[in-house]
C-alpha cells in the first residue's frame, strides 16, 4: 500500500480499494484516530509491526480535538495522592516541550491568593513545590498584591494578598494528533479516516481480524489481524459490548468558551476556584483568542452525535468570568465560539464526576485490547502500556519497549524575511520535517496570518492538499481551528478559502456548496451559543446548576 496516497484526498479511494482486496496479515489493527490510537500506531510502526489505524469519523474528531488544550501534569492529582500519575505527566510534558517547540509551548499560570479563599497560599505552594521537584526545575514564584495585579489585571482587588505563578504547557490538540500520525505514516504505519470498525472477526474464540465499513463509499470488507486494539476513548465500550462485556466507562462532558483576546486580555493563564462549587476554572491565551474552561458533568446524550455546550454550562462559565473579572462586564455577544468534548473516564461510581480519576486502564479480552482513560499529556506512556499487554499475542515480535524520542529530528527552517521567528517555529512544530514543503507550497500572500488568529493562510492549502481532508469541517475544525477562532465559524472567509482549496481537494462546485451548507449547519448547532433565552442568569448571586 502506498503510504503517501493516504494523506491526499484524491488518493484515499485507491488506497481503501487496495486495502479491501489485500490479503495482508496485520499484526495490529488500531480502532480510533485520536491521540491514544495515533500514539499506538507510531510506537508500533517504528518497532517494525505491520499496523493499521482506522477511524470512523475524522482524525481527532472526538475528545482529541475538544480537550482543554493543556499539556500538564495534573496539579490537582497531588492533592488526591496520585503522585505517580502526576510525575509521569510532568516528565512527558517536559519531553513534549523540548521536542515539539512551536506545537507544545510553555504557559505560565497565575493563581490569586485571596484572604479566606481555599486552598490558601501555603497549601498551594506545597503542591507546587512537589510539582516542580517532579519536573526537575523551579518554576513557581509568589508575587505581592501589587506585582500580581500587573500580571493579572482586571481581577478584584478586595482581599487580594498576592498570587502564585507556575509553569505548565499548552498545545493545539488536533495538530498534535496530526503530527503523531504523520510520524507514524513515515515509519510505515497506515492510517485511514472515515473507516468504521463494525465488529471483530473470530474463529471460535480465536480473533482473526476486524470488519470494516468505508463510511464515504459504503463499501464493507474484512481485514486479517493478530490483535485488535480499541482506542476509541469515550466510545471504547462499543466493541466490548458486542462481545458481551459489561461497560466500564463514564462519559463526562467538558465545555469551553472562546472570546476575543482584546475583550478578555490575559497574558498569563488565570486559574481559580468557581464560586459556586469550588471546581477549578481557567482562562488562557490560545491561538490568538482567550480560551475559558471547563465544566465536568455526566454526558447522557447520544454518543453517536456531536457533543455541544448546554445553556446551563454557558451560564456556569460566564458566572466564573463575572466573579473573577467583574470590571470587564463580559456578555454573551463577546463569545466567538463554544465547543464540548466527552472525556473517557473509568467509572468508579463516585457521585461527583470531578472526583473520578484520570488514570488510564487496559482490558485484554480474547484478543481484543481496550484502552481507555488517561491524559493527552501521557499518550506515549499509554501507547507503550498497550503494546506491552499484547506482546504475548505476537510471538514473532520482540521489543523491550523502551522510551524513544517522541519525534524525528528535523532541520530548522532557515530564516525567511516573510516569516517571524515565532511563525517559523510554529510551522516547524506543527509539521515537523514537512515544514519546508508547507513553506514551498505558499502562493503570494499565503504566509500572512489570518486576522485575529495565528494561523497562516498556507496552512489551509497544505491541509487540503496533503492531510486527508474529506469534509469542509475537517479543514476548518481540526486541520486548522478557524471554526473556533473566527466569528460565525469563519463564514466571511469562505470565498477566499474556496479559491485556495477547492482545486486542491478536487471538489466540483456542487460538492463545495453542499460541504459549505453542511459545515455552517454543524457550526450553528454545535459550536455557537444555545438559544439566548434558554441561558440562565449567571450573576454571582444566582447559583447555576449544571
Amino acid at each position: 500500500m502506498t503510504r503517501a496516497a493516504l494523506w491526499t484526498s484524491a488518493g484515499r479511494a485507491q488506497s481503501t480499494a487496495q486495502l479491501a482486496h489485500d490479503l495482508t496479515q496485520w499484526d495490529i489493527v488500531i480502532v480510533g484516530g485520536g491521540i491514544t490510537g495515533a500514539g499506538i500506531l507510531l510506537e508500533a510502526a517504528r518497532r517494525g509491526l505491520k499496523a493499521l489505524l482506522v477511524e470512523q469519523r475524522d482524525f481527532a474528531w472526538g475528545t482529541s480535538s475538544r480537550s482543554s488544550k493543556l499539556v500538564h501534569g495534573g496539579l490537582r492529582y497531588i492533592k488526591e495522592g496520585k503522585f505517580s500519575l502526576t510525575r509521569d505527566a510532568v516528565q512527558e510534558r517536559q519531553h513534549l516541550m523540548q521536542e515539539a517547540p512551536g506545537l507544545v509551548e510553555p504557559q505560565s499560570f497565575a493563581f490569586a491568593d485571596y484572604r479566606g479563599r481555599k486552598p490558601g497560599r501555603w497549601m498551594f505552594a506545597l503542591g507546587l513545590a512537589i510539582y516542580d521537584r517532579m519536573a526537575g526545575q523551579r518554576s513557581r514564584h509568589y508575587f505581592s498584591a501589587d506585582e500580581f495585579q500587573m500580571l493579572a489585571p482586571h481581577i478584584p482587588q478586595d482581599g487580594l494578598q498576592g498570587g502564585l505563578c507556575y509553569l505548565d504547557a499548552k498545545t493545539d490538540d488536533a495538530r498534535l494528533v496530526m503530527r503523531v500520525l504523520q510520524e507514524a505514516v513515515d515509519a510505515g504505519g497506515v492510517a485511514i479516516n472515515y473507516m468504521a470498525a463494525t465488529g471483530v472477526v473470530r474463529d471460535g474464540e480465536q480473533l482473526r481480524g476486524v470488519d470494516l465499513a468505508d463510511t464515504l463509499s459504503g463499501d464493507t470488507f474484512s481485514v486479517r489481524a493478530s490483535v485488535v486494539i480499541s482506542a476509541t476513548g469515550a466510545w471504547a465500550d462499543g466493541l466490548r459490548r458486542q462481545q458481551g462485556e459489561k461497560p466500564k466507562l463514564r462519559p463526562l462532558r467538558g465545555s469551553h468558551l472562546l472570546l476575543p483576546a482584546w475583550r478578555l486580555p490575559v497574558a498569563q493563564a488565570v486559574s481559580f476556584m468557581h464560586p459556586h462549587d469550588g471546581r477549578p476554572v481557567f482562562m488562557y491565551p490560545w491561538e490568538g483568542v482567550t480560551l475559558v474552561g471547563t465544566t465536568d458533568v455526566d454526558h447522557h446524550a447520544d454518543m453517536q452525535k456531536e457533543a455541544s455546550i448546554t445553556a446551563a454550562e454557558v451560564s456556569y462559565l460566564m458566572a466564573a468570568l463575572d466573579y473573577q473579572f467583574p470590571q470587564l462586564a463580559l456578555q454573551l455577544d463577546d463569545i466567538i465560539a463554544t465547543y464540548a468534548g466527552v472525556r473517557p473516564v473509568i467509572d468508579t461510581g463516585k457521585s461527583d464526576p470531578s472526583k473520578e480519576g484520570r488514570d488510564h486502564a487496559v482490558w485484554l479480552e480474547r484478543g481484543l485490547l481496550t484502552v481507555a482513560g488517561g491524559k493527552l499529556t501521557t499518550y506515549r506512556l499509554i501507547a507503550l502500556d498497550a503494546l506491552k499487554q499484547v506482546r504475548a499475542l505476537l510471538p514473532h515480535w520482540q521489543d523491550r519497549l523502551q522510551l524513544q524520542p517522541l519525534f524525528q529530528a528535523a532541520a530548522a527552517l532557515p530564516p525567511d524575511a516573510r516569516l517571524s521567528q515565532a511563525q517559523r517555529l510554529r510551522l516547524q512544530g506543527h509539521y515537523g520535517h514537512r515544514a519546508a514543503d508547507v513553506l514551498a507550497a505558499a502562493q503570494p500572500g499565503e504566509l500572512e496570518p489570518i486576522a485575529g488568529t495565528e494561523t497562516l493562510w498556507v496552512e489551509l492549502r497544505w491541509a487540503a492538499r496533503c492531510e486527508a481532508v474529506m469534509h469542509l469541517e475537517d479543514l476548518l475544525l481540526r486541520r486548522t481551528r478557524l471554526g473556533l477562532l473566527v466569528r460565525h465559524g469563519g463564514q466571511a472567509l469562505l470565498p477566499r478559502i474556496r479559491a485556495m482549496c477547492q482545486a486542491e481537494l478536487g471538489w466540483t462546485d456542487e460538492r463545495w456548496i453542499c460541504e459549505q451548507v453542511a459545515y455552517l449547519q454543524l457550526w450553528n448547532s454545535h459550536y455557537s451559543l444555545p438559544l439566548r433565552e434558554s441561558i440562565p442568569s449567571w450573576h454571582t448571586n444566582a447559583h447555576v446548576e449544571i
